[in-house]
C-alpha cells in the first residue's frame, strides 16, 4: 500500500493523556470555583495552566501529521503547564497547612487504581463533590503526576519515531524518489 503524504492527525480524544488532562481541566476548574475567591490571580493561574495542559494535547495531535517536532513540542508544553498546575495544588496544600499525600500513602495508591479504571471527567468531578477541598487538590496532583507520567511517555516514543522514519520533509523526500523510481521504470 502507497505511504499517504498526509497521515492521519488528530484522534487526540482517544490519548490517554488527553482523557486525563481533560479530567484535571474539569476537577482544577470545580475546585477553584468552589474553594478559591473570584478574582484572586491564583484561580484565573490555575485554570488557564490546566486548559493549557488539555489544549496543546490537542493542537499537538492536530499538527502531528505536518509537524512531529511541533507536536512533541506542543506536548511539552502541555507537560510544563500541568508542572506549574501542580505547584499551585501543592502551595494550597502548604499554605493551609494540609497533608500532601505521600507517594507511597493508601490514598495515592488508591488514585492510581482509580486511575487504571476511570479516565472520564464527570467520574472525578462527581468524587470531587463528596470531599472537602484538601482531598480534592490531592486527588488532581496525583491526576496530574498520571498525566504528566503519560506525556514523558508519549514525547519519548515520538522522539523515537521522529529518528527512525523522519517527519514531513523526510516523507516527501521518500515519496518523491519513489515515484522516480517508477518513472525510470
Amino acid at each position: 500500500m502507497a505511504e499517504s503524504l498526509l497521515p492521519p492527525g488528530g484522534g487526540y480524544r482517544k490519548l490517554l493523556s488527553y482523557q486525563k488532562a481533560e479530567a484535571v481541566f474539569d476537577l482544577t476548574f470545580y475546585f477553584c470555583h468552589s474553594y478559591l475567591q473570584r478574582g484572586d490571580r491564583t484561580n484565573d493561574q490555575m485554570v488557564q495552566a490546566a486548559r493549557s495542559g488539555k489544549q496543546n494535547i490537542a493542537e499537538g495531535s492536530a499538527a502531528s501529521s505536518t509537524s512531529k517536532e511541533f507536536e512533541i513540542k506542543l506536548l511539552n508544553v502541555a507537560k510544563a503547564s500541568l508542572e506549574e498546575l501542580l505547584l499551585d495544588y501543592e502551595d494550597y496544600l502548604r499554605t493551609r497547612n494540609h497533608r500532601c499525600w505521600e507517594a507511597d500513602s493508601k490514598e495515592v495508591m488508591a488514585m492510581r487504581k482509580l486511575g487504571k479504571e476511570h479516565n472520564d471527567a464527570a467520574f472525578y468531578v462527581q468524587l470531587a463533590k463528596t470531599r472537602p477541598p484538601e482531598t480534592i487538590a490531592n486527588m488532581a496532583i496525583s491526576l496530574i503526576n498520571q498525566t504528566t507520567y503519560l506525556l514523558r511517555r508519549q514525547i519519548e516514543s515520538l522522539g523515537v519515531a521522529f529518528i527512525k522514519e523522519g517527519g514531513f520533509r523526510e516523507r516527501m523526500t521518500r515519496m518523491r524518489l519513489e515515484e522516480r523510481k517508477k518513472g525510470n521504470n
